[in-house]
């Protein structure tokens, strides 16, 4: 709060000069701020003489230094311009408290010694917050160190709206006798923010100046602008002048009008444009609803399928493990018993055990010998009888004189094991029946799973795609097809086809329809896919734990069954196919465990041999029949396995290991020619057909060293003879000869011409 006391007497200036109540040194401007108070001027009825007085007694705030003490009328005065500006509205009401004096001095450290004395004198003034025009001022600049600016500015505002209040009360405005120079009278003071001259308003020919002290003189002469008496000259008003206002107008009427029709079609063509929208939107909105409504029903229909499928493929899996293994039991026993059938006859004809460094009551084996003689006999007698039918049924159909022993299957059972195995599987059949009882048909049926997403497909494909429906319909449909394929076993001769199944009729059309197919639609390769994942897995169990390569017929028809696949899906039974690739290599370690564990060749002595009814003979006979019919059997899956492959396991695994073995071991003649064109015909042509030079592939020199051999040892076996003897031994070196020129030996064929004289060579090599 600032403090300002004010002096008992003060010369008194003009009326209507405004000064400031209260001001304050330097200092105190500076931290503080100053107060404002306005006066409202007399009322017209007082006297000049009385109005003068007020004014000079108003005036004197001015001059009042600080520790004077005001007198009873420099109080009154500054009362009455309280109260007139307290009525303006510009002046912050300090408190008026009872005991209290209105006036706080400035300087407390000066009041502190007659604090008592001058209570009653004190006349108290608050701070009050900046008025409008301070903040204004401010804002343009004028800081609190320009206090003379900010004061004048102020005075000017006083002045202007206590001229403004006379005005509006009807009171003549007293004529302002000028007590400056000449200069001065034609201009009057104008503040900061330019107020409109009420002489102007009215006007009033004579103008105002600003009156004060001359310091404040001084600094607003620099901001007035002279006056100018407005005219009161009107232009005379014509017809002329009146109907080009008038026409004037209508035509600003008219473009106005204009406008507004504008804008008018504007808008009709706007509503007509939303109608129409909201019509396509109402009619499109139609469909979208029948979109929404059908994939909803699609999406409550594959959940539910799902939940079907999650608890009932467990249960198909189980049934088809359970055929799997009751098919690779049996095929497990026909291979357990032949094994034992060869065990048992080489033990029999077996000329080189020690007999006394076993135990009396164990066989060469470390067996029990009265237990294994028993078992011994059982099966002998089992082997002899089946034999038997089997030489009674090829004499039946005429086929006893081309047949050789070991190159028929042993895969006859016995009534109590097929009648077992029938049981078993009605039993795995009538479980898979069940599966399905307690569904509705449209979840488990093929053709009523198809129609659903058919349907889904025909109405709003492009959802359908964004699915991936075409990727997904595989594995859906795979449970439902393994189960039609559970007695399904290619080796069997009564096996159906799996391309006239009713799944593979159902899936055949599938996205096939007369439209245009759309580029790189998954549900063209709906099939392929389906013996990717269902046949081909089922064909890799089936060669891995029932498939017998000891067999020609099942061997056949293995073959024949990828080889369909090779030609009907060759999208996917390819060497790149991950499944494929599994099949194939199931295949080979079958043929492998089979070259291992069932390949027996016996060695005799020639003697024994030359009895050609002993049994020691017609075993070594049948193994090497046995061997040779395997032979062919890997053979058959040229074509399918690699050359590399083939080559390995028949030639280097089989006829060099085994084969070759029982041709040393067999009579040099006829018989051993016999048996090498059985082994040649095996061989696949094209293995031949495009080599170059004179030399055959390298697998098979040991078996053209043989063939040498061989024709050397009919020579020299001949030499001594009869005529017809050497003829016939001159036959059969021409036969050797017509061998090794078929298998492109042909170094070695002139070998065996050049040293036995045979001039037909190149008729032998063509007519090979």
């Amino acid at each position: 709060m600032d403090f300002a006391v004010l002096p008992a007497e003060a010369p008194l200036e003009k009326t209507g000069q405004n000064k400031d109540i209260g001001q304050e040194d330097g200092t105190a401007n500076s931290e503080h701020g100053e107060e404002e108070m306005e006066v409202e001027s007399e009322k017209e009825e007082e006297k000049p003489k009385a109005g003068g007085a007020f004014s000079s007694a108003l005036s004197s705030l001015n001059v009042l230094r600080p520790g004077e003490i005001p007198d009873a009328a420099f109080i009154h005065a500054a009362r009455k311009k309280r109260q007139m500006a307290r009525e303006l509205g510009d002046f912050t009401p300090v408190d008026s408290e009872p005991g209290k004096s209105r006036l706080v001095r400035e300087d407390e450290n000066d009041a502190s010694d007659d604090e008592d004395d001058d209570e009653k004198r004190r006349i108290v003034f608050t701070v009050k917050e900046k008025s409008q025009r301070q903040k204004i001022a401010e804002e343009i600049g004028i800081e609190g160190s320009d206090d003379e600016a900010l004061v004048a500015g102020e005075q000017d505002e006083e002045l202007s709206r206590w001229e403004q209040e006379q005005i509006r009360k009807g009171i003549n405005i007293p004529q302002v006798q000028p007590s400056q120079p000449a200069e001065v009278n034609n201009v009057y003071y104008q503040n900061t923010y330019q107020t409109l001259s009420y002489g102007s308003s009215y006007g009033i020919p004579y103008t105002y100046a600003a009156y004060g002290s001359s310091d404040t003189k001084s600094q607003k002469a620099d901001n007035t602008v002279p006056f100018k008496t407005p005219s009161n000259e009107m232009t005379p008003v014509t017809i002329d002048l009146v109907k080009k206002q008038l026409k004037d107008r209508l035509d600003s009427m008219k473009e106005m009008h204009k406008a507004n029709r504008q804008q008018y079609e504007k808008h009709q063509q706007s509503q007509e444009d939303s109608t129409k929208a909201i019509e396509r939107l109402e009619g499109s909105s139609g469909g979208i609803g029948e979109r929404y409504k059908f994939l909803q029903e699609m999406r409550g229909y594959v959940q539910d399928l799902l939940e079907c499928f999650s608890e009932k493929v467990p249960l198909i899996n189980e049934l088809e493990s359970a055929m799997h293994q009751l098919y690779k039991q049996r095929a497990s026993r026909l291979v357990q018993r032949r094994q034992d059938d060869i065990k048992d006859e080489s033990s029999e004809f077996s000329s080189h055990s020690n007999k006394a460094l076993m135990a009396p009551n164990l066989d060469s084996f470390g067996r029990d010998r009265v237990i294994y003689q028993e078992q011994v006999k059982r099966r002998t007698a089992e082997r002899e009888a089946r034999r038997a039918r089997r030489r009674q049924a090829r004499e039946q159909t005429g086929k006893m004189a081309d047949h050789l022993e070991g190159l028929s299957s042993d895969d006859e059972e016995t009534s109590t094991d097929i009648t077992n195995f029938n049981l078993e599987r009605d039993r795995i059949l009538k479980e898979s029946s069940k599966v399905f009882e307690d569904v509705l048909e449209s979840f488990y049926s093929i053709d009523c799973i198809k129609s659903q997403f058919e349907a889904w497909r025909s109405k709003y494909f492009a959802s359908y795609k964004d699915a991936y429906i075409g990727l997904c319909l595989p594995k859906l449909f795979n449970p439902l097809i393994r189960l039609q394929l559970l007695t399904w076993t290619p080796l069997e001769g009564k096996c159906r086809d799996f391309e006239t199944m009713l799944w593979f009729e159902s899936l055949l059309f599938y996205g096939c329809e007369e439209q245009e197919q759309v580029k790189d639609d998954a549900d063209i390769s709906l099939l392929p896919t389906i013996v990717e994942r269902v046949v081909l897995p089922k064909l890799t169990v089936i060669s891995e734990n029932i498939w017998d390569p000891f067999s020609t017929t099942q061997t056949s028809r293995m073959v024949a069954m990828v080889q369909k696949l090779i030609d009907g899906y060759p999208s996917v039974v390819n060497a790149e196919n991950k499944n494929t690739q599994m099949l194939l290599k199931a295949l080979l370690l079958r043929m492998r465990r089979t070259l291992d564990d069932d390949v027996f060749m016996p060695l005799y002595p020639k003697n024994i041999l030359e009895n050609k009814n002993s049994g020691p003979y017609l075993f070594f006979q049948r193994q090497f029949w046995s061997s040779v019919k395997l032979l062919g059997n890997f053979l058959q899956w040229y074509g399918i396995l690699s050359n590399k492959t083939l080559q390995e396991l028949s030639i280097d695994g089989l006829l060099n290991r085994y084969i070759l073995m029982a041709f040393q071991n067999s009579e040099y003649g006829e018989d051993s020619i016999k048996k090498a064109q059985s082994v040649i015909a095996c061989f696949p042509k094209q293995w031949f057909a495009h080599l170059t030079g004179d030399k055959t592939i390298s697998q098979l020199e040991n078996f053209c060293r043989y063939l040498v051999h061989l024709a050397d040892t009919i020579y020299r076996n001949s030499i001594g003879c009869s005529d017809v003897e050497k003829r016939n031994a001159r036959e059969h070196i021409k036969q050797i000869i017509k061998l090794l020129a078929s298998i492109r030996a042909l170094d070695h064929a002139v070998t065996v011409a050049n040293d036995h004289n045979v001039k037909e060579f190149k008729i032998l090599i063509e007519g090979k």
